[in-house]
């Protein structure tokens, strides 16, 4: 009984650690005071400010487009890599693994200095570009990784049969391989989004003077002190992140109900 009360007790602490700061956060974002300090009541003043900010709103569009544009070369690149490892038998494979994973455990400012320094040589202009290349190399493993571990489970049978029936390697790749990973791949889309959109680091180092993402511009703002809209767009960015948090894990169960749904029938698409 005490060993349970003490780990309710944790998790309560875990839980308030984690989420108070943001639950602060979302209450301030209806404060009139521009001060954080007092309370001055509750007002949608700074929701409305914030949906004036022109700027503010540019740069949360280019976040956007990049978290996009990065997620889906995350996935088509991740995507092949992880069919090609767990099909092909390459000398070395687990050393050609590490590598393709070794991105997530560089420090960000490590992956920046050396990206700056890679697109400097090739005389690249800063921008949009080079932090699409940028962010996509950071995003690639975290598709590799979960459809790696997913291709891993498939039953090798479903190819062969698909084969038999004179189907080709790409249209097998594509009426079979693909509607099974899709959770994963999915999963890992939604995740490199995040992690493109919440990037700092490497983004300081690759942009370019006429493209500023929105971490970036929050983060240059501190040196003046941050706005109350801050604070509302917080909000609204966490409300975001939520939903996709929840669409991601109602995919992945979904794909898992499948998975289970197969093996019950028998015939169906078995993972197992």
């Amino acid at each position: 009984m005490k060993k349970s009360r003490l780990s309710r007790v944790y998790l309560a602490v875990i839980l308030a650690l984690m989420y108070l700061p943001i639950l602060l956060v979302i209450v301030y974002s209806f404060n009139q005071n521009r001060l954080s300090t007092s309370w001055g009541g509750f007002s949608l003043y700074w929701y409305g400010e914030l949906f004036k900010d022109r700027a503010l709103f540019g740069a949360l569009f280019t976040s956007l487009i990049l978290g996009i544009l990065s997620s889906l070369f995350a996935a088509l690149i991740g995507v092949l890599a992880a069919s090609g490892m767990t099909r092909a038998k390459i000398p070395g494979a687990g050393a050609i693994e590490f590598l393709a994973i070794l991105p997530i455990i560089t420090p960000e400012i490590i992956m920046g200095m050396v990206s700056l320094a890679f697109f400097a040589l090739l005389s690249l202009p800063f921008g949009m570009f080079t932090l699409v290349i940028a962010h996509t190399s950071m995003c690639i493993p975290y598709v590799f990784l979960l459809v790696k571990a997913r291709l891993e489970g498939l039953d090798k049978s479903l190819l062969e049969a698909a084969r038999d029936l004179g189907a080709g390697e790409w249209r097998a790749f594509y009426d079979i391989v693909i509607p099974l990973v899709m959770p994963a791949i999915v999963s890992g889309m939604l995740i490199s989004f995040a992690m493109s959109f919440d990037d700092v680091i490497i983004s300081i180092f690759v942009t370019g003077p006429h493209t500023n993402t929105l971490p970036v511009r929050i983060y240059t703002q501190l040196k003046v002190g941050v706005s109350p809209k801050i604070n509302a767009l917080c909000s609204l960015l966490f409300v975001l992140t939520a939903f996709l948090s929840l669409c991601s894990a109602v995919i992945s169960g979904y794909g898992f109900r499948g998975k289970s749904k197969g093996g019950h029938d028998g015939g169906g698409a078995s993972y197992e």
